[in-house]
């Protein structure tokens, strides 16, 4: 597939995901690069904003295998990867699956659960296995985990940890919705909730030759200058004591490629770079405490480094 053959089925998902999400377009172009680089998705935001229906809604379009997994603080590891069980019969250990064996798994309040269980799923995002009693165990393609936790109730929490912040490539909050989309909401669900009916509209084999393409997408010396140069920026920033890392810059440069394939172009521009660096870089990054006492945020300091990194000269006269 040719990265100009995303742009229709990209298309088809997003119609078939504003279906049921409304009003929320950038966001869920957010969803859909994110799937296509093969990345996983942090959704932060209040409770009844439909942060599980963008997870149920995305698996249905692409008619793939879901799972949710409510997270809590009794939640085990083995509850989540699966383990091995004894077999009377056969005299061997025989592996169940978890709920992590899955196409689009909904961690959902991802941050109720204990440290312990929380790094189970760090192998599984990073490297797409699982190992169970020494024995890998492969994951299915495609694979996409979707976090989502509430910004507001702390108690009973145990807040991520910087290594598992940074398995996410973005993370988004959908917000609430104006008053003209609020009405046409409850419009809408007056005898039947959307989802019931929403249907498959890409295949998971045209999934995976779409995110095969999206890395073939044209990223010029000039336009990678400026997603490095960005992404050093959070490091020599003066409120910000952790920057993003280097896998803020693939990541910002994966996302950009995304975006361009799903905007129908064949090579990157600036603005998408621009688009997705608070999404991708804003999670991965710690602000000063000093800073923070005064409501100084991530998100402000990646509007800083986008107005004071200059774009690089592309050379062209």
């Amino acid at each position: 597939m040719e990265p100009g053959a995303v742009h229709p089925l990209a298309l088809a998902i997003l119609e078939n995901l504003e279906r049921v999400i409304l009003g929320k377009r950038h966001e869920l172009e957010l969803v859909v690069a994110t799937l296509l680089c093969e990345g996983h998705l942090l959704i932060e935001d209040v409770p009844g904003v439909g942060k599980t229906l963008v997870a149920r809604s995305l698996a249905q379009s692409l008619n793939c295998q879901y799972s949710r997994i409510q997270f809590t603080p009794d939640l085990l590891p083995s509850d989540i990867t699966g383990t091995s069980i004894f077999n009377p019969q056969s005299r061997q250990f025989e592996f169940r699956a978890g709920p992590l064996m899955a196409q689009v798994v909904l961690a959902d309040e991802v941050n109720r659960a204990t440290p312990k269980t929380q790094s189970a799923l760090l192998e599984a995002m990073e490297e797409r296995q699982i190992t169970i009693d020494g024995v890998v165990h492969s994951l299915p393609r495609p694979f996409m985990v979707i976090g989502t936790q509430n910004p507001i109730e702390y108690e009973g929490t145990f807040p991520l940890p910087e290594a598992q912040l940074d398995r996410f490539l973005m993370r988004i909050s959908l917000g609430y919705l104006t008053k003209p989309e609020e009405i046409r909401m409850i419009e809408q669900q007056q005898f039947e909730h959307p989802i019931r009916t929403l249907g498959r509209v890409v295949e998971e084999g045209e999934l995976l030759e779409m995110q095969a393409a999206v890395r073939h997408v044209f990223v010029s010396d000039f336009v990678k200058r400026y997603v490095v140069d960005l992404t050093f920026a959070t490091r020599t920033t003066e409120a910000v004591y952790l920057g993003s890392s280097p896998r803020g810059s693939l990541g910002l440069f994966r996302a950009s490629q995304a975006l361009a394939a799903i905007s129908g172009r064949d090579h990157v521009l600036p603005d998408d770079v621009k688009a997705v660096a608070e999404s991708v870089l804003a999670h991965c990054m710690i602000v000063n405490p000093s800073e923070r006492m005064r409501g100084f945020s991530a998100k402000q300091a990646i509007a800083e480094v986008l107005e004071r990194v200059p774009l690089p000269d592309s050379g062209i006269a």
